[in-house]
């Protein structure tokens, strides 16, 4: 999604971005797959968040968690539905450990085994949670990224807390807290390189691993395949070209390491859920309208713009 890229992108210099995104009305399905780490809070209203094999139906208080680069979708299904939207790189948060498993281990396992605000008691505690950040996300005082850091720590470790009993979290799945710093040199690589076919070979050369070190490594902390994750990146980075240029399908093949336009076309559409033609058509209205939806950033760089979004919610 073009808006949230420019609104919520982010670099390793700017390894942090958060929002409140408002849905006046009931919306159909959209779809994203981006490079951060994503952890959202509803504020109001009612929303489905899609994975590849799991639907969450949520109200306030409730919260999804989604990996990098992993394909998603969200759907507002009541009128004035708010959320706030926190990404975020890996290093941003560090390699805190909730109880005996790193942060990480709740965003790598299938999504339909990530902790759920499953009781009135929780939901309220993280809505309080979510309400402060957005107040601090809103006056940026001295030192307020920290606050946004503990923020996010304070979340997970609330939802995560009786998590490890309820869904049987064994042993193999816990993650060593320096394995993504191990791996975050491929990260980055992949990052830099959205449209090369890079191999095995190249990722754990950056990381200083053999071949087979870096294999287990990366998917134990990562949760998906280095393969699988170079995959979507670069059908993220297709996603972003069609939105932002207007060079044909064979182009952006060509530009992103795809054999062709019909191999574009077979893999976009099985993860995005549509063809890349119906992506960019729709793409121009629907993503013009979430760029004015998101009306409180982290990034305050154009206020008169800000403004611009709040009027045109209001009409």
């Amino acid at each position: 999604m073009l808006a949230r890229l420019k609104e919520l992108g982010l670099t390793p210099a700017e390894p942090f971005r958060a929002g409140v995104v408002a849905h006046p009305y009931p919306a159909t399905l959209d779809t994203d797959m981006h490079q951060a780490f994503e952890l959202g809070v509803v504020l109001t209203g009612q929303q489905d968040r899609h994975f590849e094999s799991t639907v969450l139906s949520l109200a306030p208080g409730e919260v999804w968690l989604c990996a990098a680069w992993e394909p998603h979708g969200w759907r507002a299904t009541a009128p004035r539905t708010h959320e706030l939207v926190l990404q975020f790189i890996p290093d941003f948060v560090g390699d805190e450990m909730l109880g005996p498993v790193s942060w990480l281990n709740l965003f790598t396992v299938p999504p339909d085994q990530r902790p759920r605000a499953d009781s009135p008691e929780l939901r309220e505690r993280l809505l309080e949670i979510a309400q402060e950040m957005r107040q601090e996300m809103h006056e940026q005082r001295r030192g307020w990224l920290t606050t946004m850091r503990l923020g996010i720590l304070r979340l997970l470790h609330e939802v995560s807390r009786d998590w490890e009993l309820r869904e049987g979290l064994g042993r193999q799945r816990i993650i060593r807290p320096d394995g993504p710093a191990r791996v975050m040199p491929a990260v980055r690589l992949v990052h830099s390189n959205p449209g090369r076919r890079l191999s095995v070979a190249e990722g754990a050369a950056a990381c200083g691993l053999s071949v087979s070190q870096f294999g287990h490594i990366f998917r134990h902390s990562m949760g998906v395949s280095f393969g699988k994750f170079r995959a979507r990146a670069r059908l993220g980075y297709v996603a972003q070209l069609l939105l932002s240029t207007g060079l044909p399908v064979e182009s952006i093949a060509q530009a992103t390491g795809f054999a062709d336009a019909s191999h574009v076309h077979h893999a976009f559409a099985k993860v995005y859920g549509c063809t890349p033609a119906h992506y960019r058509t729709e793409g121009q209205s629907v993503r013009e309208f979430r760029e004015y939806a998101l009306i409180e950033s982290s990034v305050p760089s154009h206020p008169e713009l800000l403004e611009a979004k709040r009027k045109k919610l209001d009409r």
